[in-house]
């Protein structure tokens, strides 16, 4: 006997949530891999410390992935065990995002740190490394319009006359353009990238508190739906 009105429709909508956590979980893995993916790559970062705030979302990833199915399934054959299982999961979910929230406050100055030191090892290693831990210098002076750590002055040790910067500091990328133009701000970027990526995190951090806002309701509504359809099933409604 399927139950009509308010139960139904609780049925679908938490069906309808899992669905949304699913996307959510699989979106948290592909960041998380690219955040890994770029922070080793372009940027060059060696501390393994710096590893844990994309190696985080890829795990979160991974539960919200498995406790959506969980949630589905519990939904759509009216399981009080796979529903109970998913609220549970998801409670405790919400109380580990909270937990590194905290913990991303607390060590935000860490994560400038590292930042730091490794955007200057880009620089000291940067003559005497591979063409391909060069390219990647170039593309994220190129990207972020910056130069040097904290400034153009940081490539002072590039040239033996002590004025030159690579041609990927230059306003406008050509051969030789940062030849003797340290300290021209006309013909190079003065800004370091350093603060170019502490500038690019605060303009899109409104996004990131935006999401997590979103992914929030989200979990709490889903908790909400799965307690509800829990009461209906205990209390002997059969969900068609």
């Amino acid at each position: 006997m399927g139950v009509e009105g308010g139960m139904k429709c609780v049925k679908f909508l938490l069906f309808f949530f899992n669905f949304i956590f699913w996307i959510c979980g699989l979106a948290l893995i592909v960041v998380g891999i690219l955040v890994q993916l770029g922070m080793h790559k372009n940027v060059m970062i060696k501390d393994p410390s710096a590893s844990g705030v994309p190696i985080l979302l890829i795990a979160v990833g991974v539960v919200i992935f498995f406790i959506a199915f969980f949630g589905c399934c519990g939904a759509w054959k009216e399981n009080y065990c796979m529903v109970t299982t998913f609220a549970v999961f998801l409670s405790l979910i919400i109380i580990i995002e909270i937990a590194a929230a905290i913990a991303g406050y607390v060590f935000r100055n860490k994560v400038s740190a590292v930042v730091q030191d490794s955007l200057t090892d880009m620089i000291t290693n940067y003559s005497n490394s591979t063409a391909e831990f060069r390219d990647s210098v170039n593309k994220l002076q190129i990207d972020l319009k910056c130069c040097g750590v904290n400034s153009s002055s940081d490539w002072r040790h590039y040239k033996p006359e002590g004025n030159s910067v690579p041609d990927s500091c230059c306003v406008n990328v050509t051969l030789n353009c940062g030849v003797g133009t340290m300290t021209d701000a006309t013909k190079v970027h003065q800004l370091g990238c350093h603060d170019a990526m502490e500038a690019f995190l605060k303009k899109n951090i409104m996004w990131v508190i935006v999401g997590a806002l979103v992914i929030a309701f989200l979990q709490i509504m889903g908790i909400v739906f799965a307690c509800c359809l829990m009461r209906g099933i205990r209390s002997g409604y059969e969900v068609m």
